[in-house]
Parts: structure tokens; sequence; C-alpha cells
């Protein structure tokens, strides 16, 4: 229906010529409203808020247009009570007659390109969005919902374009800081990249470790796919691993995490590793994720994670959790993030700390093979910074204290530094 409906609507929106709307202005339609028509809109939206009764919302607010015919805000107000009642074409015939009476009027734009979202038609939401930007040029609502759509439509180069000019005009915004995260990583095409871990041990090992990796990763029509070499010299051997990452799409809320790995050298890297976890986005920027992962060095080792993530401004807060069963209980590793961005969704100044091992952290990794769960306490800080849109580096530090002995305890110094290049 709606395939049929929105030709005819936008036909009919636009074919009126400028002074043939009747208000120009919005606002001022809103200061002619009659104070019955006021009274009957605070009304309707408590009956929809308050009590939840929709259908008797619709009745007053048809009520107050009776009284005030071009009031936008009543109109619109309908009109979103009609999606929310599952009455689509109600609510289109609405948001259309709002910008036929008021050009350009945002909220409309708003609502009804909220409407072809939530009902699949992201062409026709973009359409509506850069309908009202060209009336409200500066409007972050709209502006977001552009950059959302352009994605969902997978012209991700646009959707960066969208959301970089959005993160340069309201860089504390959580909404477009968020967006912002989701979009950056479908937005890369391809990247390419080297990195270096420099691994030093006041007591537990007399050799410094040094690890490397080389990386290529490849937007997909599924999601983001990154093959993985790894390079590690430890305990005066070398050896590598060979790992791939996946991030499949699933829906609007979901998306998957997927690992592969393989190594020859079971000492220095498991010899198989693999993993899975489920994202899903939440309301009010928050995201949260559970899976497992599962090391075999010499016997085999299942870890299960989840954690809880956070957008507010231009912070980002993270808690990960891993748990450990074995015969002697369940461990935990849990680690608390936080990241400052300070440009786009590459340029961030992150901290860390946290207890116990990362299975996702190649620099300790190896200590995981030990059957007894010794205590770690770790600070970890970091900078990431992109030059020039297609090059980000970024560096890091994190420190260690070790616990390789029953009540021993050593200090541990890892400093890393690496490189990508989009294209």
């Amino acid at each position: 229906m709606a395939s049929r409906i929105l030709p005819l609507l936008f036909a009919w929106l636009l074919a009126m010529p400028a002074a043939a709307w009747a208000q120009s202005n919005p606002s001022a339609a809103r200061v002619q409203s009659s104070p019955g028509a006021e009274d009957l809109f605070h009304e309707a939206r408590s009956e929809a808020f308050d009590h939840h009764q929709y259908s008797v919302a619709i009745q007053t607010c048809r009520t107050a247009l009776g009284l005030s015919p071009t009031d936008p805000d009543i109109r619109v107000f309908l009109g979103r009570l009609y999606a929310w009642s599952h009455n689509a074409d109600s609510a289109r015939l609405e948001f259309a007659l709002a910008l036929r009476q008021h050009r350009g009027y945002e909220d409309a734009c708003i609502a009804w390109s909220d409407l072809e979202w939530w009902n699949g038609n992201d062409s026709a939401a973009l359409s509506i969005c850069l309908y009202g930007l060209d009336a409200h040029p500066a409007s972050l609502e709209l502006g977001e919902r552009r950059a959302r759509l352009l994605a969902a439509l997978h012209r991700y180069r646009e959707a960066k374009n969208a959301i970089d000019s959005l993160l340069a005009t309201a860089p504390k915004n959580t909404a477009i800081r968020s967006l912002a995260g989701k979009i950056q990583e479908e937005a890369a095409g391809n990247k390419i990249g080297v990195s270096y871990d420099f691994v030093y041990f006041n007591r537990e090992y007399k050799d410094p470790w040094h690890l490397a990796n080389l990386e290529y990763s490849r937007q997909t029509g599924l999601g983001s796919v990154i093959g993985w070499v790894n390079y590690a010299n430890r305990f005066r051997e070398n050896g590598v691993q060979f790992e791939t990452e996946a991030y499949p799409h699933i829906s609007r809320s979901f998306y998957g995490y997927i690992d592969f790995g393989y190594s020859p050298q079971a000492t220095l890297f498991p010899a198989w590793r693999t993993g899975a976890s489920l994202y899903v986005n939440l309301p009010h920027a928050f995201e949260a994720d559970a899976g497992f992962r599962y090391l075999y060095f010499s016997s085999s080792t299942w870890l299960y994670t989840f954690s809880l993530g956070k957008y507010y401004r231009n912070l980002w807060f993270n808690a990960r959790c891993y748990l450990v069963p074995g015969q002697g209980g369940t461990s935990q590793s849990v680690t608390l993030t936080t990241r400052y961005y300070y440009g786009g969704a590459d340029d961030y100044y992150m901290i860390a700390a946290g207890t116990g091992i990362s299975p996702d952290d190649n620099t300790v990794i190896v200590q995981l093979a030990s059957p007894h769960r010794l205590q770690t306490q770790k600070l970890q800080g970091g900078w990431r910074h992109v030059i020039h849109r297609r090059h980000i580096v970024f560096a890091g530090l994190q420190w260690l204290r070790q616990e390789y002995q029953p009540d021993v305890y050593g200090r541990e110094w890892d400093l890393n530094a690496g490189y990508l290049y989009r294209f």
C-alpha cells in the first residue's frame, strides 16, 4: 500500500505553489490556536502518554482540529497516534496535510520519516528527510536520520560524510556519537594495517616479548570481514597465528561476531581458537553483547563473556566480563573502559582498568594455558587519531601486576603502536 500512496502524497504535497500554503511559519499557527484546541491537545497527550489510550487520544485530537484545523502540532501528533496504532496510511495522510499547510515543517518530516523507517521503506524515509533538510539544513534530528538511512541503504561513504558533518557541529550529542561509531566501520570499505607490541617483565621472564600483526579488513554486503597474520617471539621462540573475524549484520538491532584462528605453535598462541557473540543495539545509546570464546593449547578452555556499553555525549563507557569455569570454581576477568572522543569515530583517548586475563588480548593470552587462575590487575591508556581521513595512527601503554606463583607478583609493561590505511 505504501508504494502506491507515497508517490500520490508527494505529488499532492509538492504541486501546491508556496503562496497557497496556509502558513509558512508554523509557530504563528500555534499562536492562532484557540484556547479550547490547546486544552484538548494537552488532554490528548495525557490520554496517550499517561493512560496509553490511543483511540481516545485520536478522537480528542480530531475534535481539537475541528477548532484549529491548521494547527501543525496537533495534526502531527494525530499522525503519530495513528502510527503507534499501526494505521500507517492514516498517519501518512496527516503528515502530508501538515506539510501541505506548513511547508517544510520539521516535526512533520521527522515523524513521517520515522514512520517509513519503522515500516522498512528506507528510500521513502530518506526522501522525506532530505525534503525537511531543504527547509532546516541545521536540524540535528533530521541530519541524524539522514546518516542512519544512508547507512541502511548501504550508501556508507555518504553516511560517513553526513555523520562527520554532524560531529563537527555537535561533538557532544549522544545519539550522533553513538551512530557515528556504528557507521565508521561500515564506511571503511577496505583497510590494511600493521601494529607492534613490546612486552617487558621485571622478574617473570628474562627476555621481553615481541608481537606484530598484519591485518586486512573489507566491508561486504553481509558485514565487515577481517583477516590477521599474527607473529610472536616469546620464550626465545618464533611463531605465527592465522586468524579471521567477521561482524555479520542480522537486523537493524542485531549483529554478530565470529572468530576463528589457528597456530602451529601451541606454546606461543592457542593451537585453535574460536568465538562468537551476539550484539544488540538498545535504546538510549546502549549496546550489549553475550557470547563465548574457545581456546585449545594442550587442553580446552571455554570462556563466556558479556558486556554493556553506553555512549554519553562524547564519551563511551563499557564494562566487559569473562567467566572461566574450572575444577576450582569459576574465575573471572573484568575490564572497565572509557573513551573520550575529541573528533570523529577514530579520534579518541582511551583508559581502562580491570582484573584477570582477556582471551581477546594476544599479548597475554598464553597465560590462560596455565591450569592455575592467579591474580592479575591491569591499567591501560591509549590514543587513536585520523590524519587526512585515510590514515589512522594509534599507540598505547598497558601495565599489569601479575601473580605468576602463589603470592609472588611481577610487573609487566606492554607498549604498542600501529598504523592503518583506509581505501
